[in-house]
């Protein structure tokens, strides 16, 4: 009961920022394994809520971006040279997983897609981040 505990505690904090939860998860002394892979289940959760259920939001989105230009910040750069595929694999780690998923639905990325590349990124730093840390109070720990 303990580790389900540990591991919600992790997908949650993952569902606001992934960069949370990967010490949250090294803190409450979750294997690395489970810490990256609640991290990412989390993150992808609330990519796909953003996604699939703000039709509402990327009304209000479009309204608001229509108004101050879509090129306007870094993850703007992103999408006009990358597309979805770089917003995707960028978004987790400059803006979190739920905002990313808001600006690829207000910059008008398919569903499916966007759904895809957000996941693919989603885990990709979530390993990259975990192995990171686990590395690094590895080092620590030795010293």
């Amino acid at each position: 009961m303990d580790v389900l505990w540990k591991c919600g505690t992790v997908a949650l904090t993952s569902m606001l920022e992934l960069w949370g939860a990967i010490p949250v998860g090294f803190l409450l002394q979750l294997p690395p394994f489970l810490t990256g892979l609640f991290s990412a289940i989390g993150a992808i959760a609330s990519a796909g809520i953003v996604i699939f259920l703000g039709g509402s939001l990327r009304s209000w989105l479009m309204k608001r971006v229509e108004k101050k230009g879509k090129n306007q910040g870094r993850m703007g750069r992103i999408w006009e040279k990358y597309g979805v595929i770089g917003l995707g694999l960028a978004s987790p780690l400059l803006t979190g997983a739920p905002l990313g998923a808001a600006i690829g639905i207000s910059l008008g990325a398919p569903v499916g897609k966007l759904m895809w590349w957000m996941s693919i990124g989603i885990v990709l730093w979530s390993i990259i981040l975990t192995v990171a840390v686990a590395y690094g109070l590895l080092t620590f720990l030795t010293l």
